[in-house]
């Protein structure tokens, strides 16, 4: 019994310790897009896919992701200060590469069938960003290029969006601008650097 025990701690450890290697470390330079598909051919992959299954661009949805978490995998909001000193409660659930909340969340893995998601694996966030800002294109109409009022409806909720619950909030519409900014960044720099990111292996050896 108590050799079963140990066995069975043994395995939890060693599960643990995979699963928290399985997270990815900050990119060295986030910003720039090529830099860290370079570095990250996975990261790439997954974000071509997001671009292909829900027709919004990779930059736009890099854009999304270095705003929220500036690419932290296990990024959440400041907890509040309870007299500036004492740490209080969090302002929401929203947790992971795509700041997602829990609500939101649960819808994503509903309504596209990847119901084991994770919020801090980048496949799974960059999915979620895609499919949401695909749902905003659908419900609010907004162009797949337009970063700015995508990432608008994003933070307000499409039922927000459309109520401009967006207007007056001038630290938000700066977030947005700056969305728009470094989604036309991202998408300059890839225009350099995609050819090379689309050579398998085996093509890069002779590049």
């Amino acid at each position: 019994m108590i050799q079963t025990r140990f066995y069975r701690t043994l395995c939890l450890i060693s599960s643990t310790a995979i699963f928290l290697g399985c997270v990815a470390s900050q990119p060295r330079n986030a910003t720039n897009v090529c830099s860290i598909f370079e570095d990250r051919r996975g990261w790439y992959r997954a974000a071509k896919s997001s671009e292909q299954r829900w027709g919004i661009p990779v930059s736009v949805n890099m854009a999304f992701i270095y705003q929220e978490s500036s690419f932290r995998a296990r990024a959440k909001p400041e907890r509040n200060r309870i007299l500036w000193i004492i740490p209080g409660p969090r302002p929401s659930s929203a947790y992971g590469y795509a700041q997602a909340l829990d609500s939101t969340w649960q819808e994503y893995e509903s309504r596209s069938g990847n119901n084991r998601a994770s919020r801090s694996n980048f496949d799974d966030a960059i999915d979620f960003v895609a499919w949401y800002n695909a749902s905003s294109r659908r419900l609010s109409g907004i162009a797949a290029d337009d970063a700015r009022n995508l990432y608008l409806a994003y933070h307000e909720g499409n039922g927000g969006y459309q109520r401009g619950s967006w207007r007056g909030k001038e630290w938000l519409l700066n977030a947005a601008a700056n969305v728009q900014a470094n989604a036309d960044r991202f998408d300059s720099q890839l225009n350099r650097c995609r050819s090379e990111l689309d050579k398998n292996w085996f093509q890069r050896l002779f590049s």
